[in-house]
């Protein structure tokens, strides 16, 4: 019989008490922590170009094919487009990262602008390698030098590249190690101040090595090797038998103590029989004086000594006395000296001294105080003597420089006023951009004078471009004549010429400089500094070359009497 259940009615409990679980919650779970990723290292040297960067190393590199002054070969042209992109990646970089700072692109947008670039970039070059090609050809015709073969593209585009590779690298290197001492730094300093004193420490480093190092161990080797060839001779110089002549017969000087250049000095005037044949009439044999580094202790002793071998030679009895600075070797230049020989029939007499051995560049670069103090002793012993004389019975006592000459005789004298006045004339070519005299005078020229022709009508000063224009001077002559050619980057070369355009670039321009060349920041600083190793190798009347240009500058200042422009004409074809 089955037993009936009956439910309990509404509101009764049951005699039967069924729990019914509560759900329970799960228990919380405790995180999993997962292991933070461990740092990407940062790649410095190996990492890629940034976009901005490669857009403007591409834009210089193209443009650093624009010409000069001077033409470039295809190898020097591959270092000067290897540097300016260079220039052009460090910028790009430097704005991209100012950009950045502003505004983010997507990684689509900078995809499609690195496809522009690679579009872009093989066409640009190959266009401006053409371009340079042409003006490099036209550059050589306007300054008389003969044609060449067409650059080797290929050549010259793997210097570029190799070139610019090598500079990144080096730059990439310095950052690499300055990251790794900002790392160091950050242990004891906050992030910024770390890569701070990093970069200072790199710096530091850095310069020390270039300069306690690199360069001084050039400068050592290039002393022992300048040393080594002053000691030599140079073939065919063989020790003078005049008693005229330092180091000859009866001097005061001994031949192993001239050096290279003074013995080639002494033994290179013209003889007796070419002066008779040029003047037309009997001539005097010219009397060369000259005072090595090792001819006295100080360079006062070189100066005094120089004063008394004048004493022993007569040369204070000659017609005129040119005191020549040097080069910094201590080479004369045969044609400024044989020049004047001939012009005055062998009534000269020629003075130098040797103030260094090394070559002018690491003179300039490296103390200048040499040239400065050989040029003050050497004008001021020979001023004072000849001073002494009878205004009557004087000499016309000439000084001449060349180049780094230049800058020493403009601070022997120290004004420009002191320097008409010191002397019956002064012949300056090719003065550095470092001439303080030469500086003022030309920022003080009169208005409407070019740069490279400046005009200064209160002091008895001439300068001149081309030195066939000194034929025709008006008034009297002057006593003091620069002579700088348009296209010497010696005398234009200067530090500001990377950020600012120069003047001898704006409004009207030297005869011989190309109407292609302009201005870019940077890459004209550049392309300048280039030229500065050639331009010894330039025609005469252009780059830094003057030779036989000297006939003119010596016919404005100290013309024999009688002397004509067909005897100035005569004497350039014979000097040539």
């Amino acid at each position: 019989m089955r037993r009936q259940v009956v439910a309990p009615p509404p509101g009764r409990l049951s005699p039967f008490r069924v729990r019914i679980p509560a759900p329970r919650r799960p228990a919380p779970r405790r995180p999993v922590e997962t292991p933070a990723p461990a740092p990407v290292p940062r790649r410095i040297v190996r990492t890629g170009l940034t976009i901005t960067g490669a857009a403007f190393a591409a834009v210089f590199f193209c443009l650093s094919f624009t010409p000069s002054l001077l033409p470039r070969a295809w190898f020097l042209q591959g270092v000067v487009a290897g540097i300016t992109a260079a220039t052009g990646y460090a910028l790009g970089t430097t704005i991209g990262a100012l950009v950045r700072v502003r505004a983010r692109f997507s990684a689509r947008t900078v995809r499609i602008a690195w496809r522009v670039l690679f579009a872009l970039v093989p066409l640009l070059f190959l266009f401006f390698l053409w371009l340079g090609t042409r003006w490099q050809r036209e550059l050589r015709g306007r300054l008389g030098m003969p044609p060449t073969q067409e650059y080797d593209v290929a050549k010259t585009l793997g210097v570029g590249l190799l070139t610019f590779a090598l500079i990144l690298l080096v730059a990439r290197t310095l950052r690499l190690a300055t990251h790794g001492c900002a790392l160091v730094f950050k242990q004891v300093v906050p992030n910024r101040a770390a890569y701070c004193a990093g970069t200072v420490v790199v710096a530091l480093l850095s310069y020390s090595a270039v300069d306690g190092l690199l360069m001084a161990r050039l400068f050592t080797m290039a002393d022992r090797s300048a040393a080594i060839v002053n000691s030599g001779t140079s073939n065919g110089v063989t020790v003078p038998t005049s008693v005229l002549r330092s180091g000859g017969a009866r001097s005061l000087v001994s031949w192993d103590s001239l050096g290279r250049q003074g013995r080639a000095f002494v033994a290179s005037a013209p003889t007796l029989p070419e002066l008779t044949a040029f003047a037309g009439r009997p001539a005097l044999e010219p009397i060369r004086v000259y005072a090595g580094l090792t001819s006295a202790d100080t360079v006062e002793e070189r100066a005094a000594l120089a004063v008394r071998e004048m004493d022993r030679t007569g040369a204070f009895d000659r017609a005129v006395i040119a005191i020549i600075t040097p080069t910094g070797t201590g080479w004369v230049d045969n044609r400024v000296t044989q020049s004047l020989e001939y012009m005055w029939a062998g009534d000269t007499a020629l003075v130098s001294m040797q103030y260094s051995y090394m070559p002018s560049w690491i003179s300039f670069w490296g103390d200048r105080s040499d040239v400065v103090g050989g040029a003050s002793a050497l004008i001021g012993a020979i001023r004072e003597r000849w001073a002494a004389m009878p205004p009557d019975h004087r000499p016309q006592l000439l000084i001449f420089g060349e180049s780094l000459g230049t800058y020493g005789i403009e601070k022997t004298f120290g004004t420009a006023e002191a320097m008409t006045e010191g002397a019956d004339g002064v012949l300056l070519l090719g003065p550095t951009f470092a001439n303080p005299l030469h500086r003022e005078l030309t920022r003080a020229r009169a208005a409407g004078s070019p740069v490279w022709d400046p005009v200064y009508p209160s002091l008895p000063i001439e300068f001149a471009e081309n030195a066939t224009s000194l034929r025709a001077l008006p008034g009297d002559a002057p006593k003091v004549v620069y002579l700088q050619n348009a296209t010497d980057p010696v005398v234009w070369w200067s530090w500001d010429l990377f950020w600012k355009k120069p003047k001898w670039l704006t409004g009207s321009r030297g005869p011989d400089v190309t109407p292609d060349m302009h201005w870019y920041p940077g890459i004209t600083f550049w392309q300048t500094s280039c030229d500065l190793l050639f331009a010894n190798k330039a025609p005469t009347g252009h780059g830094h070359v003057y030779k036989s240009e000297t006939v003119d500058g010596w016919a404005a200042i100290a013309p024999p009497p009688g002397w004509t422009v067909a005897d100035t004409i005569r004497l350039r074809a014979l000097i040539a």
